[in-house]
């Protein structure tokens, strides 16, 4: 593209000894285009490739994959991680399980029983030692016993109600921040593992693939080169004397070998500095001798032309 580039400019400095004829003279450029290059995020080996050469491929359509073993594996490890935090989490929110609860039923069922047999044993030898049928040592011994079994159950009924409450308020909080770092290393899996998979950014056509299925593909490289729809523009370079005649938004007709008549573009930009500058103070003959990039967008059939095809442009008559 250089050597081309370069023989434009040869061109160009040729016509400019016309003087103010070069105004109206067709100047010479070529079809560019801003190529989009899919490369891969990181090293891995190229699994699949679903595109050539060539091939037109729609926004959004794959164009490869990478080998995902790895990936795919760390997603499930994340996975089911996040899963046993979010389950410890539900265990400290609804506190005992049922059947750890029947057996708390059970226990304060068998203090409370032992507790009305102490009431009515001490009860008894309360009254037989108002008689003196019983020594007052087994009234003692009964008024522990109801004590103990009175005990008992108020230990029973707060284990009982305990069981309905869920874990301490920094146990809960220690256990949903657990789940929101597995939840983030879940996306994080995720994002890795789609990555692995490059799909079109635009409709276009498909320039070149640099890999084939098999190799191994570095990080940052590119695998295909797409040329987008509507990337194409045309590059021409006209004189000094023409520069000021050119401006963006202005209509140029386009004419090449073998196209239709009738194809257009639209200046986009016009370059500030020259492409070729003599080291001298820009006299007037110097100045015949400065070139100037102006980018132009194709417009209609123009679009269709092929990068590297060299084309006349000719400024409309009167701008």
């Amino acid at each position: 593209m250089r050597t081309g580039r370069a023989l434009w400019l040869v061109a160009l400095l040729l016509l400019a000894g016309c003087g103010d004829g070069a105004r109206d003279q067709p100047q010479h450029g070529y079809v560019d285009a801003d190529y989009v290059l899919v490369g891969a995020e990181a090293t891995g080996r190229l699994a699949t490739l679903s595109v050539k050469r060539g091939d037109p491929v729609k926004a959004g359509a794959v164009l490869f994959t990478l080998d995902d073993r790895d990936e795919t594996a760390a997603l499930a490890q994340a996975t089911a991680q996040l899963a046993q935090a979010k389950a410890s989490l539900a265990d400290l929110l609804t506190g005992k399980r049922p059947e750890e609860i029947r057996v708390l039923d059970a226990q304060l069922a068998d203090a409370e029983a032992a507790l009305t047999v102490a009431q009515k044993t001490f009860d008894r030898n309360r009254d037989l030692s108002t008689r003196a049928v019983v020594a007052v040592a087994t009234v003692d011994q009964s008024k522990a016993d109801l004590d103990s079994a009175a005990a008992r159950v108020r230990v029973a009924r707060e284990n009982r109600a305990v069981a309905n409450l869920p874990a301490r308020p920094d146990q809960i909080a220690a256990a949903e921040q657990q789940v929101a770092v597995l939840a983030a290393a879940v996306t994080a899996a995720e994002t890795r593992l789609a990555r692995r998979t490059q799909s079109a950014t635009a409709s276009g056509r498909i320039e070149d693939v640099f890999y084939q299925v098999g190799e191994l593909v570095p990080a940052g490289q590119a695998v295909a080169s797409l040329l987008p729809d509507g990337a194409r523009k045309i590059l021409f370079f006209v004189p000094e004397a023409t520069r000021s005649a050119v401006r963006p938004g202005q209509k140029v007709t386009i004419h090449c070998d073998g196209c239709a008549d009738g194809l257009s573009a639209t200046v986009a930009n016009v370059a500030t500095d020259a492409e070729f500058t003599p080291p001298v103070i820009y006299s007037k003959e110097s100045r015949a001798k400065l070139v100037y990039r102006v980018e132009a967008r194709p417009e209609g059939e123009a679009q269709k032309l092929d990068p590297g095809q060299p084309v006349d442009i000719q400024l409309a008559a009167g701008q």
